[in-house]
């Protein structure tokens, strides 16, 4: 459901929106702010939707000694007191088609994500990779992490997923998500997201010569065994 919802205010959202500006490189992170320290910068909310917000570390949401990233910083993201509070930024990736359009372009997607206690108050990380007709052409995500993952503990969870990038992918989507499931205030935590992108790696002249010389004993024992067979 929370997911039909993110797809739905995509939609609405990439007809009025920029692309973002900022360079894309391998191997840095390309999603802005996703540590939450530039307060909500880089985010911005769906239409009629609330935006998530930035707070600090503390006895109201999250204490520094509880789980959660052991590099963080002073803030992490929560949600508002809505029932949905959701920020996206969409990223222009048109630059690396070529390097795209080879299928090998990994990407890592990482981020810790959590709630309160035994509440289900949950976040999501969603990726779209859209193609240049602005259609979604593949997916990645993160989340939700369930009370029961954290042990009905309050706390952020590291959690992340890899790929590949789809072919003809122009622009990247992200979309965090906070879901309200009890009380009055959105729960829903997130905190050092990232996404990188990196070119498969070329194998080691060793690791062409180990191929080589497997191929070369196929052909041989395949040779061997049409000789066996003609006899």
């Amino acid at each position: 459901m929370k997911i039909s919802l993110i797809r739905a205010a995509a939609a609405l959202s990439l007809v009025a929106c920029s692309l973002g500006a900022h360079a894309v490189d391998f191997g840095s992170n390309l999603i802005i702010n996703g540590n939450a320290e530039a307060d909500v910068s880089g985010w911005t909310a769906f239409d009629g939707v609330d935006l998530f917000q930035s707070v600090d570390y503390g006895s109201n949401w999250v204490l520094p000694s509880q789980p959660g990233p052991v590099d963080r910083g002073s803030k992490m993201f929560a949600g508002q007191s809505s029932a949905f509070s959701v920020g996206y930024q969409l990223l222009d990736v048109s630059a690396l088609t070529t390097a795209f359009a080879k299928g090998t372009t990994a990407f890592d997607l990482s981020g810790y994500l959590g709630g309160w206690t035994s509440q289900g108050d949950n976040a999501l990380l969603y990726v779209s990779f859209m193609d240049v007709a602005n259609q979604e052409i593949g997916s990645a995500q993160l989340g939700p992490v369930t009370p029961a993952d954290r042990g009905n503990s309050t706390g952020l969870l590291f959690r992340e997923t890899h790929g590949f990038v789809p072919v003809n992918t122009t622009q990247i989507q992200f979309a965090l998500s906070m879901e309200r499931m009890a009380s009055n205030d959105n729960d829903g935590y997130a905190d050092n997201l990232s996404f990188t992108v990196s070119a498969a790696p070329v194998p080691e002249p060793e690791t062409f010569a180990m191929l080589l010389a497997g191929l070369g004993l196929v052909g041989a024992i395949a040779r061997r065994r049409n000789k066996t067979t003609s006899a």
